[in-house]
């Protein structure tokens, strides 16, 4: 696991900075929960009135006068966007920083396969981003414990479970396009991760885009249909893991065939 360890030293100011700032932001959010729920209900009109837009984020499911709907909306939106950028960086760049920072001839003239370097940095990087997670999951926990408000923990965690699912799903397929580039990726993948999200978005506000919900792993992250549900919308997420089972074995397959220039 000594690649695993390297590549996650490697990254320790990006999950430190990331991690705090979204854990951070979202704690921010709980904590203004209790100044705003006396207006609440006048914000759920100005919402409910607001048409396509309420539909584009989940809101008109959702009652935002409770801290479970507020919790959602807000940390949501900042949970993913963050996460999902955060993930595909650190997928992207896994197989392609080593071309970019010309460190392939050393690490391939040591006594270890193409599959292994693939296998752990692929670790590498999921190890990451469930440090990232449980990171803003403590900020959130702690920050709904300062402000004494009752929660569904079990919903909760359900919550940031979607979130976790989709980084990861999000990472697998950035993965698999680092193993075909050399340089300029970052661009890319964050690329990926914004094309994403407004996937979802169109298919909330359009019914005839509804299939764009098999292409976004948001479509399983929307906090009305977890808290509605109880469970994630299983259609989605089976698409979705397979997409990110995809991206890895192309990682694989063709990353272990390439002519890597050092």
């Amino acid at each position: 696991m000594i690649i695993t360890k390297h590549e996650i030293k490697s990254q320790k100011m990006s999950i430190l900075i990331w991690s705090l700032s979204i854990g951070l932001l979202v704690a921010i959010c709980i904590l203004m929960y209790p100044e705003m729920k006396s207006e609440m209900d006048g914000i759920n009109e100005m919402f409910s009135s607001m048409g396509s837009f309420t539909a584009a984020f989940g809101m008109d499911k959702l009652n935002f006068g409770t801290l479970l709907g507020f919790y959602a909306v807000e940390g949501g939106n900042i949970l993913g966007i963050g996460g999902a950028f955060f993930a595909s960086i650190i997928a992207i760049s896994a197989l392609m920083k080593e071309e970019k920072e010309r460190t392939a001839e050393f690490l391939f003239t040591h006594p270890v396969s193409r599959i292994k370097v693939i296998a752990e940095k692929l670790a590498g990087v999921y190890i990451i981003i469930l440090i990232l997670n449980i990171t803003v999951f403590i900020c959130s926990a702690a920050a709904v414990c300062i402000i004494g408000e009752e929660i569904d923990w079990k919903t909760v965690i359900l919550f940031h479970l979607a979130y976790l699912l989709m980084q990861y799903e999000i990472a697998g397929i950035c993965f698999g396009i680092s193993a075909f580039i050399s340089k300029a990726g970052i661009g890319i993948g964050i690329g990926i991760a914004a094309l994403m999200y407004f996937f979802n978005i169109i298919a909330n506000i359009s019914e005839s885009a509804g299939i764009l919900k098999y292409l976004t792993p948001f479509g399983y992250t929307e906090g009305a249909d977890i808290i509605n549900d109880g469970k994630l919308k299983t259609e989605y997420l089976i698409v979705g893991m397979v997409l990110m089972l995809t991206g890895i074995c192309v990682a694989f397959i063709h990353y272990n065939k390439k002519d890597i220039s050092s």
